[in-house]
């Protein structure tokens, strides 16, 4: 990373941390993708945020110029960081009194950054990128192609790290403008003062539109022939895998927020995913099975695309809930079957509010009409539920079996009950099993080898 740049201060702050920040690489498509998605929410949400972006040169700044002056219309304050170039200044988007132009020097290692960071009283979000030197392209050499460009950083929706970066861009705006400076620091702190007093903006419509973007961009990947772009058949390869790791990380980062909104189960996905790959590791499952059980784990809170709090599932008062109502939130997964690769996911969350007596939803399936990773994960998320909260509690294991013991034959699968009677018995005499939050910027070796 070069030395000064607004990802290397962030990379330093994290580096050891119990968070460290998932780092990939990304392609120009892609980062448009994203880009264009997290833009097109400032037009629908119903904050008015600030909103720092960096576009290297002024002329990718241009190129987008007539789309931030529609933006800049329910913006507070748009601030454009790139080396100049002609009509720079002169653009009229440049002239709006929210519109601020930040001109870099050349030399400045922001200048070699691509970011979009939005922070609201609603919701937050950004792209933060450094693009690739010509050494760490190798022996291959820079790209010819311009969409094949690449770039190193992350995405995210988290409002810590977001309002952290943007401390970090206005420290750096202020070595070129301290008054510009002083003002941006007082909006953040209008916007943090207020930050989670207003309804919080919907910000799985943003996660739709993303993956709606990425799957537009390969699309007209495959409608363009090599004959037009020059590309050879694997530089294609690499970008399809690029889009599709992205659209997988889109949804990996909503599971993530629901999580992390869930203050009494904060790790519920990791705990779930681990605990069902150990499970189908006992019942002897191939492998792509065993990884798609996992993903499912990781994935099993995604219903609808709703608000982020009609998302999480009410563990506060969930051994007092119906279990009706568990299934009604459980039983959607439809918004994953946008993805083709996703559509054995989707069953199988779908799928996991079945009752063995065949009394559950959504199909009212019985028995061994019910997919087994659904079974299998219908049972680890009850039981984890019912451990989670009280993991320190001496008997915590064995009550949650007791309760999947009772419902053996009538909510779950009996053969099941007991495999996961072996497990518990397994932790409380040592077993150690790995819960780890998934590399979300590596997603795409979740969709290998699944197997029908």
């Amino acid at each position: 990373m070069l030395q000064g740049s607004i990802l290397q201060h962030l990379e330093t702050t994290h580096r050891g941390s119990k968070r460290p920040l998932n780092f990939g690489v990304y392609y120009k498509n892609t980062l448009v993708a994203l880009c264009h998605a997290l833009e097109d929410f400032i037009l629908e949400s119903t904050g008015k945020p600030l909103t720092i972006t960096a576009f290297q040169q002024g002329k990718w700044y241009l190129q987008e110029a007539e789309r931030y002056g529609d933006i800049a219309k329910k913006a507070s304050q748009i601030v454009i960081l790139a080396a100049p170039s002609a009509n720079f200044a002169e653009h009229p988007t440049s002239q709006l009194a929210n519109v601020a132009l930040v001109a870099l020097d050349s030399g400045d290692p922001v200048a070699q950054e691509w970011h979009l960071i939005i922070l609201s009283e609603t919701y937050t979000a950004m792209v933060l990128c450094q693009e690739l030197s010509p050494a760490d392209y190798g022996a291959s050499g820079m790209p010819e192609n311009d969409r094949e460009r690449k770039f190193y950083g992350f995405w995210t929706f988290e409002p810590e790290l977001v309002r952290e970066t943007v401390n970090l861009a206005i420290a750096h705006i202020g070595s070129y403008n301290r008054e510009l400076q002083a003002k941006l620091t007082k909006q953040v702190q209008e916007i943090t003062a207020n930050f989670g007093n207003k309804e919080r903006d919907n910000i799985g419509i943003v996660v739709s539109r993303v993956v709606d973007y990425l799957q537009r961009f390969h699309n007209d990947l495959h409608q363009i022939g090599d004959d037009t772009l020059n590309t050879l058949p694997i530089q294609q390869q690499a970008l399809h895998n690029n889009l599709v790791s992205n659209e997988i990380q889109a949804f990996l980062r909503m599971a993530q927020l629901i999580d992390q909104a869930d203050a009494t189960n904060p790790m519920a996905a990791a705990e779930v995913a681990s605990l069902s790959e150990a499970m189908g590791q006992l019942l002897d499952l191939p492998a792509w099975q065993i990884k798609r059980l996992r993903l499912a784990g990781l994935l099993h809170r995604l219903a609808s695309f709703q608000g982020v709090e009609e998302f999480i599932d009410p563990v506060k008062s969930r051994i007092q809930q119906e279990a009706v109502e568990q299934q009604d939130m459980m039983s959607k997964a439809s918004v994953l079957r946008v993805m083709p690769q996703l559509q054995a996911i989707a069953n199988i969350i779908t799928h996991q509010t079945e009752y063995w007596d065949g009394s559950g939803k959504p199909d009212g399936l019985a028995y061994d009409g019910i997919p087994l990773e659904s079974r299998i994960l219908g049972l680890i998320v009850q039981f984890q539920h019912r451990v989670a909260p009280n993991k320190s509690a001496e008997n915590a294991l064995f009550d949650g079996l007791k309760y999947c013991q009772e419902e053996a034959g009538k909510i779950f699968d009996p053969k099941l009950v007991e495999a996961l009677e072996l497990l518990a018995i397994g932790m409380d005499r040592g077993m150690i099993l790995h819960v780890n939050q998934p590399k979300i910027a590596a997603g795409m070796w979740l969709l290998h080898s699944y197997g029908e």
